[in-house]
């Protein structure tokens, strides 16, 4: 049952061969045995999620059941869920309670999937590793020494130990696509708007942008049908008519032609990943594909860029977090800007206070042409870059991260070092395209290795496309890691 696709367990949910509280039951009971030793969750309430699996059964009783009704899902403790403890990996918002339904969150029960509870994350989405989270770091499955990736690293561990059939995530610069690679499971950040933000909270609001974490791509084409939408609540999400990203999985491949950067196969990967990609590309080949090389010159400017840009964001949607509406509040204080400064500087971890203080210095007078403003035009740039390639072909494919997972507080004292982890992942951001990653393989260690795929604008199901017929052709993504035990 661990490693069936979500439409198999919809298929059994369907026949009423097991019913949703039994299923979830099976995966709180998962949780409550591995999650000690993984941390992937925050916040678990079975006594919620059988609730909901119930209701889930009377839906099907009553004959008014979506395709995953019924089967549960995690969700990134960066949605907001009514009634469910939502902490965004922060101190800050350690004991918060949402009073509302992110519309993810409603989406995703309005299409019967129950909730297994809220899992860890990089405080604020702030991070590469998942060991900026007040909740303690996530391990990784295939190796406990090694960091999941992040920010959504307790969604990826949580998929990839089978503790969960699927769970969103949210990727401002990779925070979907990298923890997946890390944790050889697939991942992809739609289009931007495609998926709304309201309800999530912010990190930096024009990069920001949720998605589906899953075994596969098949699997992930099913969850981002039910998460995708319009909403008129965020001014940034898109008046679309609905899409069934699933309708192409099954398309050949003969025709296709997939770009391969230059710049993401030079110095800086690692010889393992390289391998592993080169592996992939040549498998595309023998599946009818054809591959030209491209070029993706501003690729080298991506960090620079985004290091100014989402700080810069950063620093004013955290100003909202000062002691007085809700989320923490320092116990002790002179007077009110006393309590701003010590409910801030108690409430916020290192990472965070860093990335206010670039953004709020980026911003100020005298420094925010100099900044901001050029970040702005190379953020044109790179655009441009992938409007020329995309030109020359219909996908672009690429290493994920240019390593394998790193260990635990091996970059923690480098955050330089650090941010290179994400170096193949934020130009896609920036851009505002749709980019996903599968696994393609190992590295060192047995660690795992991912593929990216990025297209062109609302080019999701050509992608979905792409990696079903690779997954198809190979078995990398049904692999599990072997200190998982089969409970």
């Amino acid at each position: 049952m661990l490693n069936l696709s979500l439409k198999e367990l919809g298929a059994l949910l369907a026949a009423r061969k097991i019913s949703s509280a039994e299923l979830t039951r099976a995966f709180l009971d998962r949780i409550e045995a591995l999650n000690p030793a993984l941390n992937a969750f925050i916040t678990v309430d079975p006594e919620k999620s059988l609730e909901q699996a119930r209701h889930a059964d009377a839906r099907r009783a009553a004959g008014d059941a979506a395709p995953l009704t019924g089967i549960p899902i995690a969700h990134k403790d960066i949605f907001c869920a009514k009634g469910w403890r939502t902490t965004c990996g922060s101190k800050m918002l350690a004991n918060f309670v949402a009073p509302y339904d992110a519309h993810v969150i409603e989406r995703c029960t309005g299409a019967g999937l129950v909730s297994l509870g809220k899992t860890n994350m990089d405080e604020f989405a702030m991070g590469s590793s998942n060991e900026t989270s007040y909740f303690g770091p996530v391990k990784n499955p295939w190796d406990p020494a090694a960091v999941p990736g992040g920010s959504s690293g307790g969604s990826a561990a949580a998929v990839a130990a089978r503790l969960a059939p699927a769970a969103t995530g949210t990727d401002t610069g990779g925070s979907i696509r990298q923890p997946a690679a890390l944790c050889g499971i697939s991942g992809i950040k739609p289009t931007y708007g495609v998926v709304s933000r309201y309800g999530m909270i912010a990190f930096a609001s024009s990069l920001d942008q949720g998605g589906p974490m899953a075994k596969s791509a098949e699997d992930l084409a099913l969850l981002l049908n039910a998460m995708a939408g319009f909403d008129e609540r965020d001014s940034t999400s898109l008046r679309r008519p609905p899409e069934d990203y699933a309708r192409a999985l099954e398309a050949p491949l003969a025709g296709l032609t997939i770009g391969l950067p230059r710049e993401y196969f030079a110095e800086g990967l690692s010889e393992d990943v390289g391998r592993a990609v080169e592996e992939a590309v040549a498998q595309y080949r023998r599946l009818g594909a054809k591959t030209v090389e491209v070029s993706l010159p501003n690729t080298r400017l991506s960090i620079a860029a985004y290091y100014v840009l989402a700080p810069a964001e950063a620093s004013s949607n955290l100003s909202r977090y000062d002691g007085v509406r809700y989320g923490y509040r320092a116990p002790e204080y002179t007077d009110l800007a006393d309590m701003y400064g010590r409910t801030r500087a108690d409430g916020f971890g290192p990472e965070v206070k860093r990335r206010i203080m670039i953004g709020t210095y980026v911003l100020s007078h005298g420094y925010y042409d100099a900044y901001y403003l050029k970040a702005q035009k190379l953020r044109r740039l790179i655009a441009r870059d992938f409007a020329e390639a995309f030109a020359q072909c219909d996908l672009l494919i690429g290493p994920t991260s240019p390593t394998v997972a790193f260990n635990q507080g091996e970059k923690s004292s480098d955050p330089v070092q650090m941010y290179l982890s994400d170096i193949y992942t934020i130009a896609v951001n920036l851009a505002g395209l749709p980019g996903m990653s599968i696994p393609v393989g190992f590295g060192k260690e047995g660690r795992p290795v991912g593929l990216q795929i990025v297209g062109n604008y609302f080019s999701e199901a050509k992608m979905l496309n792409c990696a079903h017929q690779f997954q198809r052709a190979t078995d990398w993504h049904a692999r599990v890691p072997a200190g998982i035990p089969a409970i």
